[in-house]
C-alpha cells in the first residue's frame, strides 16, 4: 500500500469508485471549486461512512465525532475562518507543540503546508464528516450584527414586498399578469434598491437564486459572496419578468438560457451589467454582472503591480509587434488588464480590433467583435476575417483551441501586437499549453513575447486595520530571512465599513515572464514549464505569484491568509 496516496487514488485503490465516477467527480471539483469529498457526498457518489473508514484505515488515525467533541473558541480561532471553510476543516486544540485539526480530507497536503504556514504549528489531523465540521465552523465562528444600515435595507425590501400581489406560482403562468406584476411600482422600487446597494457595496455581480419555499439574493464583494436578503417566493415570477424586460430579453422562454444586458445611472456614474439567466429545479436563476467603465482607464500603475512586474509590462506593450498572454482562472482581473493595456494603446493612428465573447466594455476608437457560434463566427473565423481589416492591435478574449492559437501566432508574426487570455496556473505553463493543443515550438518561440500570470487578492481594510505579532516559526516556514520582531504585520479587525470582513477592496498580483532567448532555446527543446520558471525566476529575477503576495503582505497591503488561499506553493 503506498503511503503518500492523494483522496483520488485512494479511493481507485480500495475499489470504492469507478474511475469514470471519479473524473466525473474531478471535473466538479474543478468548476465549482468544492473540495472532493463535498463533491462526493453531495452528489451521492459515495457514502460517506464509506470514505471515512477508508481514510481511518489507510492513515491509521481515528474519526471523531464532533458533536461530543469540547472545543474551545480560542483554539478553534487558531485558524482563520476562510482557510476553514476553504479546505473544510476545524482546530480542535494544541497538543504539545501540535495542532489537532478535524479534516474531512486529511490528504490534502497542500491544506497541511499551508496551516503549517499560517499556524506556526506541526499539524495532526484527524477525521469527521463533511456536515460535522461545516456545522462546527458555523457555530464556532461567530459573526458581527449586521450594521445599522444593512437592517434598514432589509426592511425597506420587506415592506415593499408586503404590497406586492400574489403572481401564480404554477407551470403554467399567465404572462399577461407576470408582465403586469413585473411593472408594478413596489417591483420596479426594489428592483432598483437592490441594483443601488450593490453598487454602493463595490459588488462585481449579483446573484438572484430561486429556492422552493423563497428566493436569495447574493452579493459578490471583493470575491466573496455574502447574502443581501431573503424575498418572498410569491414575487419570484415578476422579479425575473422584471429583469428580463430590462434586458430585451423573452419572457416567455423559461426554460433555456439567455443572456442580455443594460445599463443603469448612479450618481452620474454609468454602469453596464451583463445578465444571464438559467434555468434551474425551482424557477431560473439570474446573475448580473456589473461592468464599471470606470475600469476602462484606470491605468496599470492603479491595478497593484509591484513596479518591477509593471515595467516588464508596460515595455512589453511598447513593442510593434508579437503576442502577450495574461493567464489566470475566471474572475482574476484578465479582462481589466487588458482594457488597461488597449487604453495605453488606443492611438487615432492605430488600427484596433477586438474578438470577445462577450464584449464587456464599449469603447471609442475601438472596433469590437461578439463572437456568435449559433451563426459559426467563433474566435478563430471572427480572427481569420479581421486580419484582412489591416489591423495593428489585436485583442482576442481567449485562446481556446488550435486554430485560434494557430491564427493568432501568425497574426503576430506578419506585424500585429496581439493581447489574448488563456486558462493556466502560471506563466510558464502558457506555453507548455500552446505546445499541447498542437501549436509548433519554433512559432511560439517566435511569437511570444511576454506572459503573465494574475490573481485578485482582497485588500485589508484600512479603516479597521490592526498590527499583530507573528512567530517567528511562521517566518521560517515561508523561507523569510528578517526576523518576526522586526516586521509590522497587519490584520482587519472587522467594522462597518467592511461589512465585518477585515477586507475592502482588491488588487491585482502579477508573475511576469518575457521571451528572452534562452527561454526561446528551451521552447525549442519543449523544457517543462517547471524548467522555463526557474530559468525565469534566475535569469529575470521573476517574482512568482506566492512571492509577489509574500511581499504584498510584508507590505500591510493584504493577510498571509489571503495569500495562501490564492496562490499555490512552489
Amino acid at each position: 500500500m503506498k503511503k503518500n496516496l492523494r483522496l483520488n487514488e485512494l479511493l481507485l485503490e480500495y475499489k470504492v469508485l469507478e474511475e469514470p465516477k471519479l473524473k466525473q467527480a474531478l471535473e466538479q471539483v474543478r468548476k465549482s471549486g468544492r473540495t472532493l469529498p463535498q463533491v462526493l457526498i453531495e452528489e451521492g457518489l459515495i457514502k460517506e461512512d464509506v470514505l471515512i473508514s477508508c481514510l481511518c484505515r489507510h492513515m491509521r488515525i481515528p474519526a471523531v465525532k464532533l458533536s461530543r467533541y469540547q472545543v474551545s473558541e480560542k483554539d478553534v480561532k487558531i485558524i482563520p475562518e476562510h482557510t476553514a471553510r476553504h479546505y473544510n476543516l476545524i482546530a480542535l486544540g494544541l497538543r504539545g507543540s501540535s495542532l489537532l485539526v478535524a479534516m474531512s480530507d486529511p490528504l490534502n497536503l497542500l491544506a497541511i503546508d499551508d496551516l503549517k504556514a499560517l499556524t506556526g504549528y506541526d499539524i495532526r489531523p484527524v477525521v469527521a464528516k463533511f456536515s460535522d465540521i461545516n456545522e462546527a465552523i458555523g457555530r464556532y465562528y461567530h459573526h458581527k450584527e449586521k450594521t445599522a444600515e444593512e437592517e434598514s435595507f432589509k426592511e425597506f425590501l420587506k415592506d415593499i414586498t408586503e404590497d406586492v400581489k400574489v403572481v401564480s406560482e404554477q407551470e403554467q403562468v399567465d404572462i399577461g399578469d407576470v408582465i403586469r406584476s413585473s411593472e408594478e411600482a413596489p417591483i420596479v422600487k426594489m428592483i432598483d434598491a437592490l441594483i443601488a446597494e450593490a453598487l454602493i457595496k463595490r459588488s462585481s455581480d449579483i446573484h438572484i437564486e430561486p429556492y422552493e419555499r423563497d428566493i436569495r439574493i447574493r452579493y459578490r464583494i471583493d470575491g466573496a459572496l455574502q447574502e443581501a436578503a431573503v424575498l418572498p417566493k410569491k414575487i419570484q415570477n415578476a422579479v425575473i419578468a422584471r429583469l428580463k424586460i430590462m434586458s430585451n430579453l423573452d419572457i416567455t422562454q423559461r426554460h433555456v438560457p439567455q443572456d442580455g444586458r443594460f445599463k443603469v445611472r448612479l450618481n452620474e456614474k454609468e454602469v453596464d451589467f451583463r445578465v444571464s439567466v438559467l434555468p434551474v429545479s425551482f424557477g431560473e436563476k439570474v446573475v448580473l454582472r456589473a461592468l464599471d467603465k470606470a475600469n476602462l482607464s484606470i491605468g496599470l500603475e492603479r491595478l497593484g503591480f509591484l513596479p518591477d512586474a509593471r515595467e516588464k509590462l508596460q515595455l512589453s506593450v511598447q513593442r510593434p509587434y508579437g503576442m502577450i498572454l495574461i493567464t489566470g482562472p475566471t474572475g482574476s482581473g484578465k479582462s481589466t488588464s487588458l482594457y488597461s493595456m488597449l487604453s495605453i494603446l488606443n492611438q487615432p493612428e492605430k488600427n484596433i480590433i477586438t474578438v470577445e465573447d462577450p464584449v464587456e466594455y464599449q469603447v471609442e476608437g475601438i472596433t469590437q467583435v461578439q463572437v456568435k457560434p449559433d451563426i459559426g463566427l467563433s474566435f478563430a473565423t471572427g480572427l481569420r476575417s479581421i486580419l484582412r481589416q489591416n489591423p495593428d492591435i489585436l485583442m482576442v478574449g481567449e485562446i481556446r483551441d488550435f486554430e485560434t492559437a494557430d491564427i493568432a501566432i501568425k497574426a503576430a508574426l506578419t506585424g500585429a501586437l496581439l493581447l489574448s487570455t488563456l486558462h493556466t496556473n502560471d506563466a510558464a505553463g502558457a506555453i507548455v499549453r500552446l505546445i499541447d493543443m498542437g501549436v509548433e515550438p519554433f512559432l511560439i518561440s517566435s511569437s511570444v513575447i511576454a506572459v503573465a500570470a494574475q490573481r485578485l487578492a482582497r485588500r485589508i481594510c484600512f479603516n479597521c486595520r490592526e498590527p499583530y505579532t507573528m512567530p517567528q516559526s511562521v517566518f521560517d516556514r515561508l523561507n523569510l530571512t528578517k526576523k518576526a520582531e522586526d516586521i509590522t504585520v497587519y490584520r482587519g479587525r472587522g467594522c462597518e465599513k467592511c461589512s465585518n470582513t477585515g477586507y475592502s477592496g482588491r488588487f491585482a498580483m502579477l508573475e511576469i515572464m518575457l521571451v528572452t532567448p534562452s527561454i526561446r532555446e528551451m521552447i525549442l527543446k519543449r523544457c517543462s514549464s517547471d524548467e522555463i520558471k526557474k530559468q525565469a525566476i534566475t535569469e529575470q529575477n521573476m517574482m512568482t505569484l506566492r512571492d509577489t503576495g509574500i511581499q504584498k503582505f510584508l507590505d500591510g497591503e493584504t493577510t498571509l491568509e489571503e495569500v495562501l488561499r490564492i496562490t499555490s506553493r512552489e
